[in-house]
């Protein structure tokens, strides 16, 4: 990345690799999902770092780390909404999102 960065290409971060990075922050870097999502935002606010139209605006909800569903879901839910499809999942907070249909267990 920073090769990269030095010669002035730009870097992409897939939603993805968001996703792992959040993950990994709480699980081995013990942050709170609070601080995580400011990190990443941090991250991504550095010059030559993208990411996708959808990562952008979760990233830039209010009150995202108590949010339900969460960032992660969030970032599930834009790529299949941005694609024309409907979401099916059993995440029961995904019912407040358009074009989403929750499974019953």
């Amino acid at each position: 990345m920073e090769q990269q960065l030095e010669a002035g290409l730009p870097v992409h971060v897939a939603d993805l690799v968001l996703s792992e990075a959040y993950f990994a922050l709480q699980s081995f870097y013990q942050l709170s999902k609070s601080d995580s999502i400011n990190a990443l935002s941090a991250f991504v606010e550095h010059g030559g770092v993208t990411i996708s139209h959808n990562a952008t605006g979760v990233l830039a909800l209010p009150n995202l780390s108590s949010a339900k569903p969460g960032f992660v879901d969030r970032l599930i839910h834009g790529a299949s909404h941005g694609q024309g499809h409907t979401l099916v999942t059993f995440e029961k907070a995904a019912k407040k999102l358009p074009a989403t249909h929750v499974l019953q267990a």
